[in-house]
C-alpha cells in the first residue's frame, strides 16, 4: 500500500495528489487499513485530529504477507478496520467501483464510517467528498 496524501487539511493539496491516482492491478486492502492506521494514530500524535479516507473498488486481493489470497486479505481488512473503530478514528470509506459493493460498506460499518458510492470519480469530485467530510 501507498501513502498518497499526508495528513493535510488543504483541499488543493489533495486535489493536485489525487488528480493521477492509478487504479487497477492487485489491491493489498488490509495493507492499505494498516497504514491508514499507523499514519493516523501519528497524526493523533502530534496532536492533529485525523480523518482516514479509504479510496477503493474494495476487491482486495493481497494478504498481509504479500500473497494473493482474496478471503484471508478480507478477513484481515475486517480485522484492522474493527481496530480503526475501537481506536476513535473518524473514518470515509469511498466506494470507486462501477458498482456499489456490498462488501465495502459493511467493512465501513466495521469501521464506523461514512459510505459513499462515487463511480468514475475525478480530483474534483473527490476532493468535494472529502471536504465536506472534513467539516462535518
Amino acid at each position: 500500500a501507498d501513502l498518497l496524501l499526508p495528513p493535510t487539511r488543504s483541499l488543493v493539496q489533495t486535489k493536485n495528489r489525487l488528480r493521477g491516482v492509478p487504479g487497477g492491478g492487485a489491491t493489498p486492502l488490509a495493507d492499505g487499513l494498516r497504514l491508514a492506521l499507523d499514519t493516523a494514530g501519528l497524526a493523533r500524535a502530534r496532536g492533529m485530529t485525523p480523518t482516514i479516507a479509504l479510496l477503493t473498488d474494495g476487491k482486495g486481493n493481497i494478504a498481509l504477507d504479500g500473497t494473493p489470497d482474496r478471503a484471508l486479505c478480507e478477513a484481515e481488512a475486517n480485522q484492522l478496520a474493527a481496530t480503526i473503530r475501537r481506536a476513535g478514528l473518524s473514518a470515509l470509506v469511498i466506494d470507486l467501483g462501477l458498482r456499489p459493493q456490498p462488501r465495502l460498506a459493511d467493512l465501513a460499518a466495521r469501521m464506523g464510517a461514512r459510505y459513499v458510492v462515487l463511480p468514475r470519480a475525478d480530483a474534483g469530485r473527490l476532493a468535494q467528498v472529502l471536504g465536506a467530510s472534513l467539516e462535518a
